[in-house]
């Protein structure tokens, strides 16, 4: 319980008090509602292949429209491979899969020089990066060599291949997996590739409902592939990250994600907190979720709902709190817990605000 202005307010009626107020200079118009809507349409046809994970098919397509990168960690057989082949059905984005092994080599990632059959000189042949949407199955099975040529990728949307820098179809989106549970044959992913995703999430076991529906639903389609409508197309992404762009973020939030990463730094459990880089990311996915739930500003809730897949891959656990069996998830939970959230606007703010 916080006292704001003198009462006890709960903290749940305070994101609720941003909800309804929505922020200085900003208020849900068409463009908002457009975003919604289509964000709305295909969360409705993912959920067609993807059963019961309405809730991580709306992180990634935040994340996607927030122009970021996606790693999830979880175990086989839970749709990580069926998601991104979907998205990219439904989005009719380019699409590849690299199979990730401990042979892959970097030109096999981003291409090599090969010589033409009719002059015999040498030129650029792209590799499985060139594509909107890059599936990177078990990412941590590749050498730190290969790995390291997935970055620049990420990082600044080109590879650089002797000496000469190759741009990236726009929209670029890699949505990277990795099992957490076999650690032989894998090499960890450095922290600055880490860094380079927007968020890292887990997909989870269904429930058994979903899991019965998700039986059901293949026994009565009579073969495995699931037919999805195309609903976007590459510019529409294009259009979709733009107006993601143009959400709000008042001033009080700003400096409620600061303290949220500042908390991090000083927190006893962690050897690491997140940089600076966090903090942009953490802003950046917040705009994503607002603008896929019809809204152009960004609450305090939203912050709240994407600290730990935005933040978590970002810190660095004390070697003590690792072998207390400590997540970096429990962390950030008692972080936002402990991190006051900012006050809502009285209408004395907005009416100096010239609202």
């Amino acid at each position: 319980m916080t006292t704001e202005r003198g009462r006890d307010v709960d903290p749940q009626e305070r994101a609720r008090s941003w909800e309804d107020q929505g922020s200085p200079g900003s208020r849900s118009g068409p463009a908002t509602a457009d975003v919604a809507g289509q964000a709305g349409a295909v969360l409705d046809e993912l959920a067609r292949a993807v059963v019961g994970k309405r809730d991580v098919i709306e992180l990634v397509l935040a994340a996607m429209l927030a122009g970021g990168h996606v790693l999830i960690e979880d175990v086989p057989g839970v749709a990580k491979t069926l998601m991104a082949r979907s998205f990219a059905l439904v989005t009719q984005l380019s699409f590849s899969r690299i199979q990730f092994t401990p042979d892959l080599l970097p030109a096999d990632v981003t291409g090599s020089l090969m010589p033409t059959l009719d002059r015999g000189a040498l030129e650029f042949a792209p590799g499985p990066i060139f594509a909107n949407l890059v599936l990177g199955d078990e990412i941590n099975r590749a050498p730190p060599k290969t790995q390291a040529a997935v970055l620049e990728a990420m990082a600044e949307g080109q590879v650089t291949v002797d000496g000469v820098s190759h741009p990236l179809p726009e929209p670029f989106f890699v949505l990277a997996t990795q099992n957490p549970i076999e650690a032989e044959g894998t090499y960890p992913l450095p922290e600055a590739q880490l860094d380079r995703f927007l968020v890292r999430l887990g997909v989870g076991y269904p429930s058994g409902a979903d899991e019965r529906q998700m039986v059901r639903r293949r026994v009565d389609r009579g073969e495995e592939r699931v037919d999805l409508s195309r609903l976007l197309d590459a510019t529409d992404v294009i259009t979709l990250q733009r107006r993601v762009e143009a959400v709000h973020v008042d001033d009080d939030v700003v400096d409620y994600c600061v303290s949220v990463v500042e908390a991090t730094r000083a927190h006893e459990a962690l050897e690491l907190g997140a940089s600076p880089r966090g903090t942009l990311a953490l802003v950046r996915m917040a705009r994503g979720l607002a603008a896929v739930r019809g809204r152009d500003f960004v609450t305090p809730d939203d912050v709240k709902q994407v600290t730990t897949a935005v933040l978590a891959h970002r810190v660095v656990l004390r070697s003590e709190s690792w072998v207390r069996g400590v997540t970096a998830a429990q962390v950030l939970d008692e972080v936002v817990a402990q991190v006051a959230l900012p006050e809502p606007l009285t209408d004395a703010d907005r009416h100096s605000l010239g609202k």
